[in-house]
């Protein structure tokens, strides 16, 4: 018989409970992702349920989720790769700041785009496997007679409400782990000083990027206040730090670093766009951060009924990147390589 610290454990691992935490995390305002974002976590996360995670391919999520055709080329078009990224941070935040205390876990490994199901309370990282009938395949070690979890095991009997758990391995190095950790931190406090006594001409690892270009993409503001502004706004301000990335001559600040004294030079990308039924109006400009100068503008505007939101994003941001990185008024900026 399965004991009841085996049938808890299997309980949160129900596809039931985990389309619930998926809906949590959805409803969190802690959750920043867009709309596209939100399409894509709640496809990979039903298929996986539904047994269908080992055909979780980028074609078949772009066909899905994104509205493309059969003759999609993920070599060429990286929109799965690049939305994949935002929700496995987006989901890293989300339990860092308030799903810390969540029974389960759901994570989206590097390499693929299956998500995996975990117990956050105990730590398991046994994956929910779920068939296609959303009924739960039964994992290794919970069936009736596995060791480990045999009737007569103690501290695991029905019916002794009162006997306390196992003493387990964790629960022993807690007493020990925080002492050593504080006097860790003292040996680093006295080597600290001696270390920058014995070398103070040391370059610092940051000294080889103060020369290079900076750059700050700001949040673009949405004018209008329809949803699919706000949605553009966020999803182009993303598109150009990734493109700004790529190139090599710049360094690329979060917001509110403007403020950091380096010897490189300091621009400011700023941006509002303004959608008007079908058709979106999109203002940016780049700023010298020593004088407050324009140094480059632009105003690009697109008809939305015959793109996707991501194709739009994505070909405005490849051409103000190739403007911006050709411009002779950006020291050391060259062009995309």
């Amino acid at each position: 018989m399965v004991p009841e610290e085996g049938q808890a454990g299997q309980a949160r691992q129900e596809p039931e409970n985990v389309r619930l935490q998926l809906d949590r995390i959805l409803a969190s305002p802690e959750f920043l992702a867009p709309e596209r974002g939100r399409r894509f976590l709640q496809y990979i996360v039903e298929e996986t349920l539904d047994g269908r995670g080992e055909q979780l391919k980028a074609s078949t999520i772009a066909q899905a989720v994104f509205g493309r055709d059969a003759s999609f080329d993920a070599q060429n078009d990286p929109v799965v790769r690049i939305e994949a990224g935002r929700i496995r941070r987006a989901l890293e935040r989300y339990y860092l700041v308030c799903g810390h205390s969540d029974l389960i876990e759901i994570t989206i490994p590097k390499g693929g785009y299956a998500p995996h199901f975990s117990s956050g309370e105990d730590g398991s990282n046994a994956e929910i496997a779920a068939a296609p009938n959303g009924e739960n395949k039964q994992q290794p070690g919970h069936e009736q007679g596995q060791p480990g979890h045999e009737q007569g095991q103690p501290g695991h009997e029905r019916g002794q409400p009162g006997r306390e758990r196992p003493l387990r391995y964790r629960d022993l190095l807690l007493p020990i782990g925080i002492p050593a950790l504080f006097g860790a931190i003292a040996v680093l406090a006295l080597i600290r000083p001696l270390e920058s006594y014995l070398s103070p001409s040391e370059t610092p690892p940051s000294a080889t990027s103060t020369s290079k270009t900076r750059i700050v993409v700001e949040p673009f503001a949405a004018l209008g206040g329809t949803a699919r502004g706000a949605d553009l706004a966020k999803g182009l301000a993303d598109q150009l730090i990734a493109k700004l990335m790529n190139v090599d001559s710049l360094v690329v600040l979060a917001p509110g670093r403007s403020g950091v004294e380096t010897s490189g030079s300091l621009f400011n990308l700023q941006g509002s766009t303004l959608v008007e039924g079908t058709v979106l109006h999109l203002h940016v400009r780049l700023i010298n951060g020593a004088d407050g100068a324009v140094v480059w503008a632009n105003q690009y505007d697109r008809d939305l009924r015959d793109q996707t939101t991501l194709d739009v994003e994505d070909e405005i941001a490849a051409e103000i990147i190739l403007e911006i990185s050709t411009s002779r008024k950006l020291n050391g900026a060259g062009p995309l390589p």
